[in-house]
């Protein structure tokens, strides 16, 4: 008698996951394509992670971010990961950057879906994802340090918590606990997602008034969330708790906002609604105040007010969607409130409003689903969603056309390099031997590592007009070992003629002879006749200088 023939196991994945991978795959087309076209600025932002990455793979990984003790290495190493497989390249850091953003869009879907027992509204809300505003677009293709893990996780944390309150689990309590450590100490800003879902935990164990689930939740979370933020508390012990309080809340932008806290909050109130709201909408770009798609502007203004007034509307509906729907808003809140009575809230250029996106599209999808529920009809719906849609595309092939800057983090026009030239730069460098010397913040760091860091300058020139300088700018003190070492240096200038005329008078003033070149937007002064310092002109105190005579 014969064996029946076994079964054979096949996966046949759900209609849904078909289609939202189906979305995120689209999405990170759309990207590509952008980055194909040179778009994206390679500034020093984001050359710092690539030099982090690099220094990484040689076996020196930091804790956080060079300069600062608020963005921890995550995404640097993920980038190093990247740079081993694939080579050193710009174009890996983006890639990873859209791999982040695709995996966003589908944790969205599995949120929407948790959320409102709807595969229909979660698909509504992500379809918006992904075209999304310029901001999003922007934040999620470059990297600068961390924007697009805290999107990732921040959903992921969402999505645990509403698993922890329905399985009353230890192993979702620690689940949520070790990402939550982990993404704030990749990025403080997950803070967002962190405390309204802490809230509602605790709202579910004391509505499960089990003393045990209690302890053995809590204990979980505790121990997996120090796991997390071991980094942090290493590099606090060994560095000091004040300085990393202090950069937590904001201190290297804490001199933005006015001394008087009515008056900062009256700041930090103009920034987050004429300023943020305008971006977040997609109303214009996050360096600029120009308007963007300016025809379909009353659609979408039109479109977001309704899904926000309709949001707030339903808050009070004891529905299946009660908890799901108030952690979204908690996440809108909690930023609301930080940005309002923090530091962080003298920055208008729209990258803290990240974390709205999501729960914004979401909330979107459940408006558009409660209309259709009403009568009206899936054509409608499908023309506004695409209205939408256009409206978001529209506005990124606007900004991503006109150059400068292109698709830019920089908000100052000051700071608007013509990047490709940098490579031009560096030859002409190496070719007369002047590879070490000093410039500003936007110069030093993408010709470091597009050059292998052969061509080494460090960031001593002020790039502001009113010659403001901080020495954050310096991020990598081993770069000034090596220029210190020189017995050579050159000088880089960019959009600063003011600056030009006083590097050549103190010259002139010293006897020393120089040559000069253009290329693009980088002016050099090389072959100087001898060696000079910024320290030797006391550029530093340049901006004091000219402080002093606009007073007189």
């Amino acid at each position: 008698m014969g064996l029946a023939p076994r079964k054979r196991m096949t996966f046949r994945p759900s209609p849904f996951l078909v289609r939202v991978l189906g979305l995120s795959i689209l999405s990170a087309l759309l990207k590509i394509i952008l980055v194909t076209l040179n778009v994206f600025p390679f500034n020093s932002d984001e050359a710092i992670v690539a030099l982090m990455a690099r220094h990484t793979l040689g076996g020196s990984w930091p804790t956080f971010f060079y300069g600062q003790a608020y963005m921890g290495s995550l995404d640097t190493t993920i980038v190093a990961g990247g740079f081993y497989l694939f080579g050193q390249k710009v174009i890996v850091i983006r890639v990873i950057q859209i791999v982040l953003y695709s995996f966003t869009i589908i944790s969205a879907a599995m949120l929407g879906k948790m959320i409102f027992k709807s595969e229909r509204v979660a698909l509504m809300g992500v379809v918006i994802l992904v075209i999304p505003t310029v901001n999003t677009t922007l934040y999620t293709t470059i990297s600068l340090g961390g924007y697009g893990e805290a999107l990732l996780i921040g959903n992921l944390i969402l999505i645990v918590a509403l698993r922890a309150t329905s399985k009353h689990s230890a192993g979702w309590y620690a689940l949520w606990g070790l990402l939550s450590g982990l993404g704030f100490w990749a990025f403080g800003i997950t803070i967002v997602y962190i405390l309204p879902s802490a809230l509602l935990l605790i709202y579910d164990l004391v509505r499960e008034r089990s003393k045990r689930l209690s302890t053995v939740a809590i204990s979980s979370a505790l121990i997996t969330g120090a796991l997390g933020v071991a980094p942090i508390f290493v590099w606090g012990i060994n560095n000091g708790f004040g300085v990393l309080f202090r950069e937590l809340f904001g201190s290297a932008i804490s001199g933005a906002s006015a001394s008087n806290i009515l008056l900062s909050v009256y700041d930090h109130l103009t920034n987050l609604f004429l300023f943020g709201t305008t971006v977040v909408f997609g109303l214009r770009p996050p360096w600029g105040i120009r308007w963007l798609a300016a025809p379909l502007i009353p659609l979408a203004l039109a479109f977001w007010l309704t899904v926000i007034m309709f949001s707030i509307r339903n808050l009070r509906a004891r529905d299946e969607s009660f908890e799901g729907r108030w952690l979204l808003f908690g996440v809108g809140i909690t930023l609301m409130t930080g940005f309002i009575f923090t530091p962080f809230g003298a920055d208008p250029s729209g990258r803290y409003f990240l974390p709205l996106v999501v729960p914004m599209a979401l909330l979107a999808g459940m408006v558009l689903d409660g209309f259709s529920k009403q009568g009206v009809s899936n054509t409608k719906i499908y023309v506004v969603i695409a209205g939408i849609l256009l409206f978001n595309l529209w506005g990124t092939m606007q900004s991503a056309v006109r150059k400068p800057p292109g698709l830019t983090t920089q908000f100052d026009p000051v700071t608007w390099i013509d990047h490709s030239y940098d490579s031009k730069l560096i030859e002409f460098l190496q070719q007369n031997g002047e590879t070490r010397g000093y410039s500003n913040y936007w110069v030093t760091y993408p010709i470091a590592f597009l050059s292998e860091e052969r061509v080494i300058f460090v960031p001593k020139l002020p790039y502001h007009e009113d010659f403001r300088y901080t020495s954050r700018d310096n991020r990598y003190q081993l770069y000034d070992l090596d220029v210190a070492q020189s017995d050579r240096a050159a000088f880089i200038t960019t959009n600063h003629p003011e600056l030009d005329l006083r590097l050549e008078s103190n010259f002139k003033a010293r006897g020393i002879t120089w040559k000069e070149k253009w290329i693009g937007d980088y002016h050099l002064y090389y072959q100087l006749s001898s060696l000079v310092t910024p320290q030797d002109l006391q550029i530093e105190s340049w901006g004091d200088e000219q402080q002093e005579e606009e007073i007189q």
